[in-house]
């Protein structure tokens, strides 16, 4: 029996449900002069609606699992296409800040169930390609914001509505849960015992980490469009700049992993990443006009390759898929409601000091913090840390 068919589908099908994990987050962007438009929104308001979904992903993240138990990974999955689908819909009827919230709340639920469950799912179908596996995926994930942030403009012009350039995605929704059903029915293995991460120093560190890290995700997704738009330029072209910059996440999110599969030692690819994220916020802060491609670049080449390595770094310290899925369940969970609060306080430093480059100073202290983080991840130390219990 070919076994490379039934593999080569399901890393289809991987890639088509995680395009559907950030649209609904990046569309907000680069549309948000349009929305503040027609429904009066502060920058701390409109901050929510990228903050309250990576929180619910963050809450819902440690639901995931359990869930997914009970239904069983495939229904899992359409279940929460299923709720991303509709929470995009639903956006073409919305009159209200609130209602606009609502439906971005109800896609971090659809999307952290799926987050929960793909990582374990990797790590027991591709147990030999984990971190290509995981990159492919990560930069499904970034590709997916990418398209969101670049044509959500042009839907918007040419259907004459924001409402319209946010309920779009919606169809790719649908695309992914026609692929989805075709897969065979196979559940992840059972696990007799359910270990708690939450007294593990380890797993708290490896948490805080991953949400440093997406912090600058977070923040660069729901404010970069915004900061060069009240640079003087057009809604079209900050939100063709996001794209570019998540153009750059899916060419790292690829190429880094892959390079990182040569060696178990990951702190080297880590020093690089973070520094290319530091030299993108300074240049974004002291010369946001000049060299305009290069700062965005850098951050996307920088936060691309965090992303997947974040969560590489956890599935390494974990050789059984359960324990690694429930270790990466942790990490993500913590690590979004962190993540989740970038947004936020960026925007309540643009209405408190009329300008964005506060935030970007403050994501670039981060970044330093976390290089002093890089060194405790020695993976000879790995089993120490973690060991199985038992």
């Amino acid at each position: 029996m070919n076994h490379s068919r039934p593999a080569a589908w399901l890393i289809l099908a991987i890639i088509l449900v995680a395009l559907n994990l950030r649209p609904s987050m990046a569309a907000i962007g680069p549309l948000l002069s349009a929305i503040r438009g027609d429904i009066p929104l502060s920058y701390t308001l409109a901050s929510l609606l990228t903050m309250l979904p990576v929180m619910a992903m963050g809450l819902a993240m440690f639901f995931g699992l359990s869930i997914s138990r009970r239904l069983g990974e495939r229904r899992t999955v359409l279940l929460s296409l299923l709720i991303i689908g509709l929470a995009s819909l639903s956006r073409l009827f919305i009159d209200s800040a609130t209602e606009l919230i609502v439906s971005a709340i109800l896609a971090g639920i659809g999307i952290a169930l799926i987050q929960a469950l793909i990582p374990a799912l990797i790590k027991s179908r591709f147990a030999d390609n984990v971190a290509l596996c995981m990159g492919i995926y990560v930069t499904s994930i970034m590709g997916g914001a990418a398209i969101a942030a670049s044509f959500a403009p042009l839907v918007m012009v040419q259907a004459g509505s924001w409402r319209v350039g946010l309920a779009i995605w919606a169809a790719l929704a649908l695309v992914a849960l026609l692929v989805w059903c075709l897969q065979p029915a196979q559940a992840i293995s059972k696990v007799t015992q359910r270990e708690s991460f939450i007294t593990r120093r380890r797993a708290w560190l490896l948490a805080i980490f991953f949400g440093l890290g997406t912090a600058s995700y977070t923040c660069v997704l729901a404010w970069l469009a915004p900061y060069y738009m009240e640079k003087g330029w057009s809604e079209q072209n900050a939100g063709l700049m996001l794209g570019f910059l998540t153009a750059m996440e899916v060419i790292s999110g690829l190429a880094v992993p892959a390079i990182a599969n040569r060696s178990r030692d990951r702190r080297g690819i880590l020093v690089v990443l973070l520094l290319l994220i530091i030299g993108g916020f300074c240049g974004l802060i002291l010369a946001p006009l000049t060299l305009a491609l290069l700062w965005p670049c850098l951050l996307g080449l920088g936060i691309g390759g965090l992303f997947p390595m974040s969560l590489i770094i956890a599935l390494d310290h974990c050789d059984e898929p359960q324990r690694a899925g429930g270790l990466t369940a942790f990490v993500q969970g913590i690590g979004y409601l962190i993540a989740g609060l970038s947004p936020l306080l960026a925007g309540m430093i643009r209405d408190r000091l009329g300008s964005f480059e506060g935030a970007w100073w403050a994501l670039t202290a981060v970044m330093v913090i976390m290089l002093l983080m890089v060194v405790r991840f020695n993976p000879r130390n790995y089993t120490r840390h973690l060991p199985c219990p038992g």
